[in-house]
């Protein structure tokens, strides 16, 4: 009997059962692709982050994730929960230093943010943000997110943005036009199939009180119907408020964003947008909870 320690990790949250929820396996280095997948599937959580020696000189670990369906390039919200992990109960908050994941889209270091020696929030720089154009009838994408064509936000342009996903944004006059999205999941799917989407992400900056920025995400082209707080999305997010021109270049910008109030998982995220030079600098960061920490069970090949 193999045994594979497993956790999982609420991100964007300091409680238990709220936030996004991620597997994290440690010690993958064992594990074969197939394993990995089945491993996630058998978790069934929006996305598992397999932890494994890395050849880079610049990287602490290799890091890929998982879908129950499908291997994606870069996760935000597992990103959080595998450093939150690391540095509350692998040792990591005493070496004092960030930790560098080498992923599919390059490398992602994590700085970890202490007060009076309490792990309070761990940021991710993620890699320079792009935003490009997407031919699309806006009223048939309202119908497929479930909201009417007049709740779209037509001082924002809808457009694809990528942090190293690629993510649908779609604008939103209010939050609880928001709430009230009712996908048509089918149609959506295949719409994010026909132009490698990985996700369809709501936002509207008229959010509730304590927060600049209200977000939704939906993802059922990797398996995800709805991702509770979306770490990634929420990054490309931030670079298409930059590089489209409604954030003030050269300035340091802080949004605080929600998510997942609608399906009763809030949470939480700094994003840090930063445009001193020729490309943004996006650092998304929250706190998470380890919930559960358990042993995986695999047959001895």
């Amino acid at each position: 009997m193999k045994l594979v320690n497993v956790y999982h990790v609420d991100a964007f949250t300091q409680d238990s059962f709220a936030g996004n929820p991620a597997g994290v396996v440690p010690d993958a280095d064992t594990l074969t692709v197939q394993q990995m997948q089945q491993i996630a599937n058998e978790l069934n959580l929006p996305e598992s982050a397999f932890l494994m020696a890395s050849d880079h000189p610049e990287a602490d670990f290799r890091i890929r994730y998982f879908t129950p369906t499908t291997e994606i390039n870069f996760c935000g919200h597992a990103t959080v929960g595998s450093t939150w992990l690391l540095a509350t109960e692998r040792g990591w908050l005493e070496k004092g230093r960030p930790i560098v994941f080498e992923t599919n889209v390059g490398l992602i270091p994590v700085t970890l943010d202490v007060e009076d020696g309490q792990l309070k929030k761990v940021t991710m720089t993620q890699i320079a943000p792009s935003v490009r154009e997407i031919e699309l009838d806006q009223a048939e994408v309202a119908r497929m997110v479930g909201i009417r064509p007049e709740d779209l936000d037509d001082r924002y342009p809808m457009k694809l943005a990528s942090t190293g996903g690629l993510h649908l944004l779609v604008p939103v006059r209010t939050y609880e036009a928001i709430d009230r999205a009712v996908p048509l999941f089918p149609e959506l799917e295949a719409l994010n199939r026909k132009h490698q989407i990985t996700t369809t992400h709501l936002f509207t900056w008229n959010g509730p009180q304590g927060y600049d920025v209200y977000t939704r995400d939906f993802a059922p082209a990797i398996g995800i119907p709805e991702d509770p707080v979306t770490g990634a999305a929420n990054g490309a997010l931030a670079g298409y408020f930059v590089l489209e021109g409604f954030l003030e270049k050269g300035s340091v910008h802080h949004l605080v964003v929600g998510q997942g109030h609608a399906i009763q998982r809030p949470g939480t995220l700094y994003v840090t947008v930063e445009m001193t030079g020729e490309t943004p600098v996006i650092r998304v960061g929250g706190a998470a909870h380890v919930t559960i920490a358990g042993q995986l069970r695999l047959k001895a090949e």
